[in-house]
């Protein structure tokens, strides 16, 4: 699977580079955090990394003041499994380079999306990343397993937290799987399995 750099053009449709983020401070804190035994952890809210400089500038320069949460992804992972959207942008900065497996709403046709739309981005290093709202995304891939992958992640604050309780009268309805995210899985993932909208058709794409 060719991986494209988010400088790259293609990269225009799914989000852009924020430039100007001081975030050393911020990676430093992340690299405190032990990766898991296995796998990969999310945290929507990390009190170690909201003290940092950083977060108030996330929230008042690319977000414009709005109450955001800064936590964090991190582990190891080569596999798509899920694609997730949510109705806002969500920032990325990682402590070592990431790629992200990413697709576009407009690109789901009755429900269902082909992982054959699926592109990958490597982002490097200390660099914040918007994704767009229209992005489809899920948990970042590592580059170098022995390192694997701690990725920011900022979105505005409740987001990934407890789903309202709705009776489903529509499509979207059934994606929803958190508060503001909204999940296609595929078949093989540990989140269908869970009782996941299944959304994703084709290979369950697997950088290794």
């Amino acid at each position: 699977m060719k991986i494209n750099s988010v400088y790259d053009k293609e990269f225009k449709l799914y989000g852009k580079v924020l430039e100007g983020f001081e975030t050393a401070e911020l990676i430093g804190a992340m690299n405190r955090i032990d990766l898991p035994a296995s796998g990969t952890a999310y945290e929507p809210s990390i009190e170690s990394l909201e003290d940092c400089a950083v977060f108030e500038e996330l929230r008042d320069r690319a977000y414009g003041g709005m109450p955001v949460e800064l936590g964090m992804c991190w582990g190891r992972n080569t596999k798509l499994n899920c694609l997730e959207y949510h109705k806002d942008s969500e920032v990325n900065i990682g402590a070592e380079d990431f790629v992200l497996l990413l697709a576009l709403m407009s690109e789901i046709e009755d429900g269902k999306l082909d992982t054959g739309k699926v592109k990958a981005f490597r982002a490097p290093a200390g660099v914040a990343v918007e994704v767009y709202a229209t992005a489809l995304h899920y948990a970042p891939c590592h580059v170098d397993a022995e390192k694997g992958f701690r990725v920011a992640v900022v979105l505005p604050r409740g987001t990934n937290t407890a789903a309202p309780s709705i009776k489903a009268v529509n499509e979207e309805d059934r994606m929803l799987w958190a508060r503001n995210k909204w999940l296609l899985a595929h078949p093989e993932s540990d989140e269908a399995a869970s009782g996941a909208y299944i959304g994703l058709t084709g290979e369950n794409i697997d950088l290794s």
